[in-house]
């Protein structure tokens, strides 16, 4: 499918994503991921941060408002709260949490996981899939919209956490 996978490998999409235990044959799979030079436990709290704001075009999908630059030292996620927050408004549910590992939500008929991986050197792999049971051109759509929208906000959780734990490593 168009921009069903950008930033993962083969074996990254072979994996299980805990989003694969609610939509057993989706319409829909997507895969993302970026490698991000800091620990997973300086990544997670900017995943976590996902409920307050969409860290991606905050022009397109937060009526401007720019998403937080700072950890603002939220209480850890826990299921059935808002998975995030866009446009001022709470949208979807968090459904699965493993804390420093793992965020699962659900967004209308999409579940989409946020998964850290540990690597070598204190460095991280942050991937995400998204699952649903959209049909066929739906599924396009979405993979595509979904493509843009994705790589940019796992592209600042990047930036954002290398920043921050390059701030606090030096401090």
């Amino acid at each position: 499918m168009i921009g069903d996978r950008w930033g993962v490998t083969s074996g990254e999409m072979s994996r299980f994503y805990p989003c694969d235990d609610f939509i057993s044959s989706p319409a829909l799979q997507v895969w993302r991921g970026v490698h991000v030079e800091a620990p997973a436990v300086a990544v997670w709290p900017w995943v976590a941060q996902i409920r307050i704001s969409p860290y991606s075009y905050d022009w397109i999908d937060n009526l401007g408002r720019r998403s937080p630059r700072h950890l603002l030292g939220l209480p850890p996620p826990v299921i059935g709260e808002a998975f995030t927050t866009a446009g001022g408004r709470k949208r979807g549910r968090i459904v699965s949490v493993d804390l420093e590992e793992q965020l699962t939500g659900r967004i209308m008929s999409a579940f989409m996981s946020y998964v850290l991986v540990p690597q070598r050197h204190d460095t991280t792999r942050l991937l995400l899939k998204v699952v649903s049971r959209a049909n066929r051109w739906a599924a396009i759509g979405l993979s595509v919209g979904d493509l843009l929208m994705a790589r940019r906000q796992l592209l600042n959780l990047k930036h954002l956490a290398e920043r921050h734990h390059l701030g606090t490593a030096a401090g």
